[in-house]
């Protein structure tokens, strides 16, 4: 957890600042997206007071490079700067900012961290693969339909992709929200492949035209990352059976689920917590493969900004559905942000060892 950025604030700011409830805020920087989320607690978890996100795309070219490019950390400081002075502004009370896969993978990205905090102030933390998987899951937790016996969380991001195989059938889902902790979560397996819809998308380029071999080979390169992973091998027989479901958090599946409700424009109220099945989802990939990248960003739910990054996502979500196969897809549009904040809120923290010869930390982790 680090301090809000430092700022003066005018006399008529601190009172506001000072009246009703705490604010809390998350800021998620990823490989495509710079997300930020402001929130209240409220007895049942929290109620937003303000969202920010931003497609900055921190890791286009990574792949190729190994580095952050000069042009993706300008879009990046940009807004970033934005989101600092959104945190300066609402005084938070507590307030976290991760990265993840771009920062995590890129030979500058410690550099880049180390930039944010001296012109902006937000001191990033470079989070780690099984910490992200954790916060997804912990986002999610209330779209989890306890009538089934296990559940796969599947965050499709930018440079990399978590799975999370969660027991409902397990203790930690019922905590209050004020006692809630993600490291208590039965999570029984966790996978991160280093395969999101930037990266895939620039290792398969769409040409012209999508076509039906193009997208199945995205799937098939997915889907031999995944399938030799042997820890969630216990859970298969309640897959196999039907008696689990999928929970996709990204904004590939949301993309998906507005295509498929033929929305005039994106709703957040009707997409998030939405079902979905295999065939409905496989239905609307196809309908998207049949478009060309101008026609996909001209559907209002997905945009020019993601119409060449939509069918990779797509192609995540199907390799995942044909070797972990699940009848229901719930729609997630929601994640990491959501997990931190509800971890900020809880009043337990997780005991640490004192170690020795440790110098100040950029922020110290809230769960």
């Amino acid at each position: 957890m680090s301090e809000a950025p430092s700022a003066r604030r005018e006399p008529d700011e601190a009172r506001r600042g000072s009246a009703g409830p705490p604010c809390y805020a998350a800021l998620d920087l990823g490989t495509n997206n710079c997300r930020l989320l402001v929130a209240t607690p409220t007895p049942g978890g929290f109620r937003v007071v303000e969202a920010y996100s931003r497609i900055v795309r921190l890791g286009e070219g990574l792949t190729q490079t190994g580095r952050l490019s000069d042009a993706a950390m300008e879009r990046a400081m940009a807004a970033l700067t934005v989101c600092a002075e959104k945190v300066r502004r609402r005084r938070c009370v507590k307030f976290r900012a991760i990265a993840t896969q771009a920062c995590r993978g890129a030979e500058n990205g410690p550099a880049f961290i180390q930039r944010v905090a001296d012109e902006t102030g937000l001191k990033l933390q470079i989070i780690t693969p099984k910490e992200e998987a954790h916060l997804s899951v912990a986002g999610c937790v209330n779209l989890l339909d306890r009538q089934a016996e296990a559940a796969l969380v599947v965050d499709v991001g930018g440079g990399s992709t978590e799975l999370s195989w969660v027991d409902l059938k397990g203790d930690g889902l019922d905590s209050r929200p004020r006692e809630f902790a993600p490291w208590k979560l039965p999570i029984k397996a966790w996978l991160s492949v280093p395969i999101g819809v930037v990266t895939l998308a620039e290792r398969f380029p769409e040409g012209e035209r999508a076509s039906e071999a193009w997208f199945r080979g995205m799937v098939e390169a997915v889907k031999e990352k995944i399938a030799a992973f042997p820890h969630a091998e216990p859970l298969r027989e309640v897959f196999v059976g039907d008696r689990a479901h999928m929970v996709g958090t990204s904004g590939a599946i949301t993309s998906l689920a507005g295509l498929h409700l033929n929305l005039p424009r994106y709703d957040r109220n009707r997409v998030d917590g939405m079902w979905m099945t295999r065939a409905e989802c496989e239905v609307a990939a196809d309908r998207l493969i049949q478009l060309t990248r101008a026609e996909r960003g001209q559907l209002a739910c997905i945009g020019p900004d993601r119409a060449d990054l939509v069918l990779a996502g797509a192609a995540i979500l199907q390799a995942v559905q044909e070797l972990w196969p699940c009848s229901r897809v719930r729609v997630a549009d929601r994640g990491l942000r959501e997990g931190i904040l509800l971890s900020l809120m809880s009043e337990q923290r997780p005991r640490r060892r004192r170690r020795g010869g440790r110098g100040r930390r950029a922020v110290e982790a809230a769960a």
